[in-house]
C-alpha cells in the first residue's frame, strides 16, 4: 500500500469526474450523438456503459487514504491503452467519423493520456504507507 500524493489524488479524482461526465454524455446521448459524430451508436452507448463502471472504481480509489500500487498502475497503464486504442480506432478504419467524430476521439483521448502521465507522475510522489 501506497499514501497517495495530493497530485494523484487530484489526477485519480479528476479522471473520475471528467470520465464520469463522459459517462453520461455517451451513455444517455449516444442516439444524439451517433448521427453527429458519424461513429456508432452501439459504440457510444457501450463505451458510456463500461465508464459508469470505471468512474465507480477510480472515484473510490482516488478517496483511499492509502492505496494500492497495483491498483493504481491498473488504472494508467488502462489509460494509455485507452489513449492508443482510440488512435488505433481511427487508423483501422474500422469507423469512418467525419471530422467532428475525429476531433471527439482525438480530444478525449488526448485527455485520458494527459490523465495517465499525471497519475504516474503523482504514484512517483506518493510514499510507502505506514503499518501500525
Amino acid at each position: 500500500m501506497i499514501h497517495p500524493s495530493m497530485l494523484l489524488r487530484r489526477a485519480l479524482q479528476a479522471d473520475a469526474l471528467v470520465s464520469g461526465a463522459m459517462a453520461l454524455l455517451l451513455a444517455l446521448g449516444a442516439g444524439a450523438l451517433a448521427p453527429v459524430l458519424a461513429l456508432p451508436q452501439p459504440l457510444l452507448f457501450e463505451t458510456g456503459l463500461f465508464l459508469i463502471a470505471y468512474v465507480a472504481f477510480v472515484g473510490w480509489l482516488g478517496s483511499r487514504a492509502a492505496v494500492s500500487k497495483p491498483l493504481v498502475l491498473l488504472v494508467i497503464v488502462g489509460n494509455v491503452l485507452w489513449t492508443l486504442g482510440s488512435v488505433a480506432l481511427l487508423i483501422s478504419g474500422a469507423v469512418t467519423p467525419n471530422a467532428l467524430g475525429i476531433g471527439f476521439v482525438v480530444i478525449q483521448a488526448i485527455a485520458v493520456g494527459v490523465f495517465a502521465e499525471l497519475q504516474f507522475v503523482g504514484l512517483g510522489r506518493s510514499g510507502a504507507a505506514r503499518v501500525a
